[in-house]
């Protein structure tokens, strides 16, 4: 993560011990210089600082000696782009999840799904171990209860039934711990939020450099999202309306503001995973072999260096191919005369020829005319200074939670819970930040409002599959690319935890 607010490091000896099952332990055992043992640590708010901060740490390792990104995974299975790529076979893990080919040994679901339980690992040590006799331990605690949240959160919505772990236990004990129904693990994940936000702080308490943190807002908005995942819409819609009128947050001008190096931790953000631009990467010295700082995804999505030419105006670096648009994403633009967010997010071929750059390569596999831009591969994001070499050093931040996003979320709360006016209130702020009218919509038709603006807003945040399988259109509108009903709701549980652990297998995997 970037230096200014995150160290990297691997804060206490017994995190080399965990191992859900016998194939983390080579990951989790590398030797870590200058550290205490466990014993010895947790002694001081320095020990607690670094410890709560290393939970930061996991959640950002979207790339850990192998390609095993949670956005990724999730935007795979959305109708918003193909996996693209060299051919078939260029990160087959990725394509499968694309043409809903994976099964319970794809490598992007294994590592997608420890990463997750690594980071409630830390979140865990920190919970068990830090004493909270002072404000700062109880607000790393607080922070630790609403990150171990936000990824059983994820758990749950990706794989339904999870095992719940709350406690430090023994890594042997991994192995014996079952799958929980899916009522019980949002039970915790309430219970967490509850509990840390009456302690977190409000984002605007925190200096420049804490702005990573989670904050009163965030975990008030993801008890929003727990409580609209489960319908409980006016238990969402109260979460949601404190987050709009604490007055901590709002719009920014545009969308590209948002997503650019200035709109980093800034007023639309609630939560953000942070990268390096300044590690200095090269050819002989990039982690290859561990976890890098810079967020080397983004290169991965960079339009496909072999036949891109960029714009001479333009600042979008070539990638490598990755998270190509489809078709439909930029016909919902057109139809929805969307002009302010299409340009913003995705661009087509003739803008490309037309701006004075080039693609060279119609057929190219799994191309349709489009290339994605919000997170794009833009030089701003990277560095070239010294020995860096721009395509290893990006450090664009994932936005994870934003005010938009809330907004929308507000909402459909409203909007189900039989408060129409006000749902067309907050679809209305959001249009008008793309210069689009009012919401007049009622009823169904207004439903199909939110469908809509969350999928033009949110296109390529890692949203929109969720979102179809919790309204019931996963089939609808995902059955073309080769989602089949009743299976790809859910992700498979990866073999080797069927395996090792006995845990059961989600229907049809």
């Amino acid at each position: 993560m970037k230096n200014l607010f995150i160290k990297k490091a691997m804060v206490i000896a017994g995190i080399s011990a965990l191992t859900i099952s016998t194939g983390c332990k080579k990951f989790l055992e590398q030797p870590v210089t200058g550290i205490l043992s466990e014993d010895e640590f947790y002694k001081t708010d320095a020990d607690a600082m670094q410890a709560t901060t290393g939970v930061y740490d996991m959640m950002q390792t979207d790339y850990n000696t192998v390609w095993g990104s949670l956005y990724m995974v999730k935007l795979m299975m959305s109708d918003e782009s193909n996996a693209g790529g060299s051919g078939p076979g260029d990160q087959p893990g990725y394509q499968d999840l694309d043409q809903f080919k994976h099964d319970s040994q794809n490598d992007e679901v294994y590592w997608t799904w420890r990463m997750c339980y690594y980071t409630i690992y830390r979140a865990n040590k920190v919970i068990a171990k830090v004493t909270q006799d002072n404000d700062l331990r109880k607000r790393l605690v607080a922070e630790a209860k609403a990150l171990r949240a936000y990824n059983y959160l994820d758990l749950v919505s990706l794989w339904g039934d999870v095992p719940l772990v709350l406690n430090d236990i023994a890594p042997a004990d991994y192995t014996k711990t079952p799958r929980v129904a899916k009522a019980t693990v949002y039970a915790q994940i309430v219970k967490d939020l509850q509990e840390a936000i009456a302690v977190l702080p409000n984002k605007s308490a925190y200096s420049t450099g804490d702005k990573f943190r989670a904050s009163k807002g965030m975990a008030q908005a993801l008890l929003g999202k727990a409580y609209l995942y489960q319908e409980k819409w006016p238990e969402a819609a109260a979460q949601f309306d404190l987050v709009i009128k604490s007055n901590e947050y709002g719009l920014e001008p545009s969308i590209a503001k948002v997503f650019s190096k200035a709109g980093e931790f800034g007023l639309e953000s609630l939560f953000e995973l942070s990268y390096d631009s300044g590690q200095s990467y090269d050819w002989g010295n990039f982690p290859w072999g561990g976890r890098p700082e810079s967020n080397i995804h983004i290169q991965l999505m960079g339009p496909r260096s072999d036949y891109y030419t960029k714009a001479p105006n333009d600042s979008l670096l070539a990638g490598w191919g990755f998270n190509c648009p489809k078709k439909k994403m930029y016909d919902a633009y057109v139809a929805a005369g969307d002009v302010v967010r299409r340009t913003t997010t995705v661009m087509s071929e003739a803008e490309l020829k037309a701006a004075g750059g080039n693609w060279s390569a119609p057929t190219a596999y799994e191309y349709e005319g489009y290339f994605q831009r919000k997170y794009g591969s833009f030089s701003s994001q990277t560095s070239s200074a010294g020995s860096a070499i721009p395509e290893l050093n990006y450090g664009t931040n994932w936005r994870l939670i934003r005010f938009a996003d809330v907004l929308l979320m507000a909402a459909e709360a409203y909007y189900r819970a039989g408060n129409e006016p006000q749902a067309r209130t907050y679809l209305t702020t959001v249009r008008n930040r793309s210069g689009l009218g009012t919401v007049t919509a009622t009823g169904a038709a207004l439903f199909n409002v939110i469908v809509s603006e969350r999928q033009l807003e949110l296109a390529f945040e890692g949203f929109r599959f969720i979102d179809l399988v919790r309204w019931g259109l996963a089939d609808q509108e995902l059955s073309p690319l080769g989602f089949k009903k009743g299976k790809n709701e859910l992700l498979p549980i990866p073999n080797q935890d069927v395996i090792t652990a006995g845990l059961k297998q989600n229907l049809l995997y």
